[in-house]
């Protein structure tokens, strides 16, 4: 029996979007209804279609994780995933059954049946309990509790579960937390952490996502997090890199890696623990006070700010195993930051460029980008409006034209840098007739 508790109506307005929540509680279960135009935004056709597939066939399906969460914050969710009691070969039998079209496949092993439905991809879930765990992976075991797969999950905020009726299933006070913008683990922090080390980096993320204050960090995290830091060098590269992206970029970047570093966390994913965090925190004030956005600006970009040198960069670059173009970037800006400083005005800006993509032909839009991205570092919103209205001029003097004058083929590449550099003191109006008469 459920036992109802009435407390006076409470009506929580989020961003245009009006939801009551009416609390249930049984045992540890707090559940929430909420409001018909919130739960709209779920119930698109695929999603109905989908349902009916599993409900007819006696399965139970729910949605999961981070599309609730954003429907608690009066947020639209863009992507859904799906719960559900069905076993991976009892969903690919019933979808092979309704002719439903199923693709990636790899997902299967770790009870994930990915189902195409009115033009869109809804990832299908088993529940599942960890059975062992070594920090970085883990041996799942499929089961029909929703508890229990609720408490295998990192963060109260991401455990709990939407019923297709309506319905919250909150087994951890997620939407307590939500509301009170506190990110907390499932149960204890020291357990979920030692489950996957990635989970530090993952606390730090969300902390930008949820919370309204930057130092409001619950010190029993803290602490669970300096215990375990020095799993996180167990961790790939690849997966550290994911999540520092979004922690970089998102609200609070310079201050969470700060904390982030106090913690200890530095040495473990390449930034080391004499990175510069009063430069970082400078670059990130400097960008609020400009209303320079930090969507527009890259990862490394800012992670430019907390090295003062390429060789520091390059132990970084090392243990992420960025991408190239990701590499030349961070490099790029740590090595002309100070050029563009100095920099009085715009001529010394198409200078630069012109030498990189006509004396040295990098690639012009992938340069251009580069060159946007620092002048965003250093604020300088000046420039970027010449940038976007300037068009890189064509040189007018070619190798070909210098071989028929004479120059021998080996000293081309010479004589051409020499007119690169007459044509630009010319603020790029000399002609090739008056850049040919200086032979």
């Amino acid at each position: 029996m459920i036992a109802i508790r009435t407390p006076k109506l409470l009506l929580v307005r989020c961003q245009k979007i009006w939801f009551t929540p009416y609390l249930f509680h049984r045992k540890t279960l707090v559940m929430m209804k909420v409001s018909d135009e919130q739960l709209s935004y779920i119930l698109q056709p695929g999603v109905k279609e989908l349902a009916n597939h599993f409900t007819s066939r006696g399965h139970e399906i729910r949605v999961a994780g981070g599309a609730v969460r954003d429907l608690l914050m009066g947020k639209v969710p863009q992507d859904l995933d799906f719960a559900t009691t069905a076993t991976p070969p009892e969903m690919k039998q019933m979808f092979e059954d309704e002719n439903v079209r199923m693709i990636n496949a790899g997902g299967e092993k770790h009870g994930t049946v990915t189902a195409r439905l009115q033009e869109q991809n809804f990832e299908c879930t088993t529940l599942r309990i960890d059975v062992v765990t070594d920090g970085r992976h883990a041996e799942v075991e499929f089961t029909k509790d929703w508890k229990l797969d609720a408490n295998r999950r990192d963060l109260t905020i991401n455990a709990m579960f939407l019923g297709l009726d309506g319905v919250l299933y909150d087994y951890f006070n997620g939407a307590e937390h939500l509301k009170e913008r506190k990110v907390l683990f499932v149960g204890e922090a020291d357990t979920r952490i030692k489950e996957d080390y990635l989970r530090i980096l993952r606390y730090f993320r969300f902390y930008g996502r949820i919370a309204d204050d930057p130092d409001k960090h619950s010190p029993e995290v803290l602490d669970s997090i300096k215990k375990n830091v020095e799993g996180l060098s167990r961790i790939a590269g690849e997966r550290i890199w994911v999540e520092l992206q979004k922690i970089v970029t998102g609200k609070f970047g310079g201050e969470l890696l700060a904390e982030m570093v106090k913690c200890g966390v530095g040495s473990h994913i390449g930034l080391g623990e004499s990175i510069d965090c009063e430069n970082m925190l400078k670059v990130y004030k400097q960008c609020q006070e400009t209303n320079m956005t930090m969507l527009e600006m890259h990862p490394m970009t800012l992670l430019a700010s907390v090295f003062q040198s390429e060789e520091e960069a390059f132990k970084f670059i090392a243990r992420i195993k960025c991408s190239k173009k990701e590499k030349d970037l961070l490099l790029f800006v740590i090595s002309h930051r100070d050029f563009v400083y100095s920099c009085k005005d715009f001529k010394g800006i198409q200078d630069m460029i012109v030498d990189y993509v006509i004396g040295e032909k990098r690639n012009r839009e992938i340069f251009l980008s580069y060159v946007r991205q620092i002048l965003l570092y250093t604020c300088s919103s000046k420039f970027l409006e010449e940038l976007d209205s300037w068009y890189i001029p064509k040189f007018p003097v070619s190798g070909g034209m210098l071989i028929e004058k004479g120059v021998e083929k080996k000293k081309t590449k010479f004589v051409l840098k020499d007119m690169l550099d007459k044509w630009k003191e010319s603020n790029f109006e000399a002609s090739a007739e008056e850049l040919l008469a200086t032979l």
